[in-house]
């Protein structure tokens, strides 16, 4: 039934896709013949025409991937697909939770399995194409069973607090499920560290050595507490590199990917650690989490004004209203608001990005160690020199290289 929720949803999801094809057509046009003067020298001449032709390929791709799923959602939507899987699931005779678990369990599934071929060809063809790929088929297979068994256990937790928070707490359920999430987020953020992350990948603390001397004393310089610093194997899966903080209080690890220690001298990684630090000493993480804290409140309170609505369950034809079925739809209703957000978010995590270079700058021997370390980290990566204000505005949580080149050399 065509209704304003029929009509807001339809047209914010039309309005996102839309951004993100103007955003990379932008993106794709200004790619550029030459590197910027600043970064010349990044790139050799092919290995510039390389990075250009990765990015076109992997723009394109990423754009039939998207109007593909969103075509997928749209014709099953107008089918009327989400009451005629209910009819089925009501079927069975289970219980109102259970209903629910199967219904939203049903149509994770079958979004995984139509999202797999895309990543069989991303990973398979694209990245092999250009070098990256370095994951196995038995590798592969794993880490989507993995995710899909953690999916299924975590996440059907969750689920069963929330369905059964609204289904019985009342006019205070969404102020219950916050505090719930809240605290499930936070258990998962203490333990991923060496409970989940250790799933996919091997973390080993780095051995002994010049590198690992140089990072413990510039460690003790700044007064930054850590028992050890991980070196993850992420050759298993592709040859990119990168660096990474995670975790909190003692289970808290700075990590170094194999491929990142195998390209960089021992100044350009304890540079690379420098940022990680700056992260922490910025209270980045700390704020990030608050951040996501009162944006999941403020998610289950709008929730709670909709959730009863009958226009919302009649706009995507359901012959009954059910909670399961409303935290589907409130999720797509919610796409403005979340697009909004999520333009902020990436505003403040490259504002973050800057300080962490500059906090990085500043603590270091050498800072144009750290440029150096951008420079290769953008070349081993094939990034994109010259990427285009409107979709770095749309998609980037870093700064493009050029930016973050010229604000240290400001520092």
């Amino acid at each position: 039934m065509i209704n304003c929720f029929f009509i807001i949803i339809l047209a914010a999801l039309l309005v996102e896709f839309a951004l993100q094809l103007v955003a990379s057509l932008l993106n794709l046009r200004a790619l550029g013949t030459e590197q910027p003067p600043e970064l010349e020298g990044v790139y050799q001449p092919e290995a510039y025409r390389n990075s250009q032709e990765y990015t076109r390929v992997s723009t394109r791709f990423g754009l039939v991937e998207s109007a593909f799923m969103l075509a997928v959602l749209l014709v099953f939507w107008f089918a009327g697909g989400f009451n005629w899987l209910d009819i089925i699931v009501r079927g069975w005779g289970f219980p109102s939770l259970v209903n629910g678990l199967l219904y939203i369990g049903i149509l994770a599934l079958a979004y995984s399995i139509i999202g797999l071929p895309f990543s069989v060809y991303g990973t398979f063809v694209i990245e092999e194409r250009f070098g990256f790929n370095r994951t196995t088929r038995r590798t592969f297979v794993l880490d989507h069973l993995k995710g899909l068994g953690l999916g299924a256990l975590l996440g059907g937790l969750l689920l069963t607090a929330v369905l059964a928070l609204f289904e019985h707490a009342g006019l205070s359920a969404w102020i219950y499920c916050w505090a719930a999430v809240t605290a499930f987020f936070l258990v998962v953020q203490f333990v991923a560290p060496t409970w989940i992350m250790p799933l996919f990948n091997k973390f080993t603390p780095m051995a002994s050595g010049e590198l690992r001397d140089a990072i413990l004393k510039y460690a003790d310089a700044v007064k930054f507490s850590v028992k050890n610093v991980f070196v993850m194997d992420g050759s298993k899966r592709s040859g990119k590199s990168n660096a990474f903080f995670t975790g909190f209080g003692r289970n808290r690890r700075i990590v170094l990917f194999d491929t990142l220690i195998e390209k960089h001298t021992v100044p350009e990684l304890v540079a690379v650690l420098a940022h990680e630090v700056g992260h922490y000493k910025k209270k980045h993480i700390i704020k990030g989490t608050v951040i996501g804290i009162l944006h999941t409140g403020l998610l289950f309170f709008l929730l709670s004004l909709f959730l009863g609505s009958a226009g919302l369950y009649q706009a995507f034809g359901m012959a009954q209203p059910s909670i399961y079925a409303g935290l589907l739809f409130f999720g797509l209703l919610y796409t403005p608001i979340e697009l909004l957000l999520s333009m902020g978010m990436q505003v403040v995590s490259r504002r973050n990005e800057y300080q962490a270079d500059r906090y990085a700058a500043e603590t270091i021997e050498e800072p144009r160690s750290l440029i150096a370390a951008l420079k290769k980290l953008s070349s081993d990566n094939l990034s994109n020199l010259t990427p285009h204000p409107f979709y770095v505005f749309l998609n980037y949580s870093h700064p493009p290289l050029l930016q973050r080149v010229r604000a240290i050399e400001r520092f």
